[in-house]
């Protein structure tokens, strides 16, 4: 069990990937528009990025728009309490 737990943050840890999820959960996108959200990052991390997405199956490139699947979505959702813990830390270490 921690070693496929392991692979997931090694998979969300890299540059862009969280990113991208996020740009992902507010809307779909093509990959001009996707570059364009994520600060004019080059074409082949971008390209590189979506396409390990797409092989962990957590967003799929349909008709050149990129979209969260249903795993997706899930994974979204199980880092909502991360980000809640993430603003109580924050204010902890402002006080």
């Amino acid at each position: 069990m921690l070693l496929r737990m392991r692979s997931t943050i090694d998979l969300l840890g890299r540059r862009w990937m969280l990113r991208i999820i996020w740009e992902l959960s507010s809307s779909p996108a093509g990959f001009r528009e996707m570059q364009r959200r994520c600060g004019n990052m080059s074409s082949s991390v971008l390209s590189s990025r979506l396409t390990e997405l797409i092989g962990a199956r957590l967003i799929t490139g349909d008709a050149g728009r990129y979209r969260l699947t249903p795993l997706g979505e899930e994974l979204v959702s199980a880092l909502q309490p991360l980000q809640e813990w993430n603003a109580k830390w924050e204010g902890e270490l402002h006080a």
